[in-house]
């Protein structure tokens, strides 16, 4: 697997060193093959590791396929709707009703076997970045590469990937609201969640009401955390739970539940990508 990178323009100047192990998160065990194999090279020219690199310069890294690990899983139907798609990144766009991605070893009809189908008519492969509820409809993320996988995680835990959701809920509500609720399991069942102040980890969610009428409300939501099922507790904890939702209200055609919009700063080129689906919940 060989990769090529032209470092963006403002790229700041560092080591060959500093570069895979602070900036890209090359794991110390392979960027020690990547040296002893003199596997990367600088616009198309061996270099070491105590060099520089430069703003434009084209860095080129070989790996081996036993360099990391691949779990292979059966390929499901490739045609997906694809948002956004470059060497390293594959944005989609997931239905509701299906997961995101197995929890058996042998599971099919999930969206990440899809998107494996898809991709290896390429000859590619894809690894799990995020993931949304079954429930959920909407964007999801995934890396194509092993090496830009690593970088996709640091930004999720530093929350500089932003998602902007669509929601109907159960009743009116009148302005815009920053829910500041914990959230832990719940004793009882073990696929729900619950406001749980004591235990429960801290969940922060933004939400502005775009409509509203006596009986329902569409809101868009942010979040400044991630927890599972977040905006499914938090909304259902200040009395409007998501319509349709079969855990935290009432089960109808759908959950009324879509992730609209992500955006992120593309970790190679530094690109600014403001990725959304054609398709919302307010005009469905």
């Amino acid at each position: 697997m060989k990769y090529q990178i032209t470092l963006p323009a403002n790229q700041p100047i560092m080591t060959v060193r500093d570069l895979l192990e602070q900036e890209w998160l090359v794991p110390r065990k392979v960027r020690h093959f990547l040296r002893v194999r003199k596997h990367v090279e600088r616009n198309g020219e061996p270099v070491k590791f105590h060099e520089e690199v430069h703003p434009h310069d084209q860095i080129s890294l070989t790996l081996e396929e036993s360099d990391y690990s691949f779990q292979e899983i059966p390929l499901g139907d490739p045609d997906i709707d694809v948002l956004f798609e470059d060497e390293h990144l594959l944005i989609a766009n997931k239905p509701f009703g299906i997961k995101t991605h197995p929890n058996q070893p042998g599971e099919t009809g999930t969206f990440f076997n899809h998107v494996q189908a898809y991709l290896a008519q390429k000859q590619e492969r894809g690894y799990i970045v995020h993931r949304l509820d079954k429930e959920t409809s909407g964007v999801v993320l995934f890396a194509k590469n092993p090496l830009v996988l690593p970088i996709l995680g640091r930004l999720l835990e530093q929350k500089e990937i932003h998602r902007t959701y669509q929601a109907i809920v159960k009743g009116k509500l009148t302005h815009d609201q920053t829910i500041r609720l914990a959230i832990g399991r719940d004793r009882h069942d073990r696929r729900k969640r619950v406001v749980d102040p004591r235990n429960g980890q801290q969940a922060v969610t933004h939400f502005h009401v775009v409509a509203a009428t006596a009986q329902q409300s569409m809101i868009t939501c942010i979040l400044e955390t991630g927890r599972t099922h977040q905006i499914r507790v938090h909304l259902h904890a200040i009395g409007h739970p998501i319509i349709g939702d079969p855990l935290y209200g009432k089960a109808s055609d759908r959950l009324y539940l879509h992730a609209k919009q992500i955006e992120l700063i593309h970790p190679f080129t530094k690109q600014h990508l403001n990725i959304e689906t054609k398709n919302s919940l307010f005009h469905e």
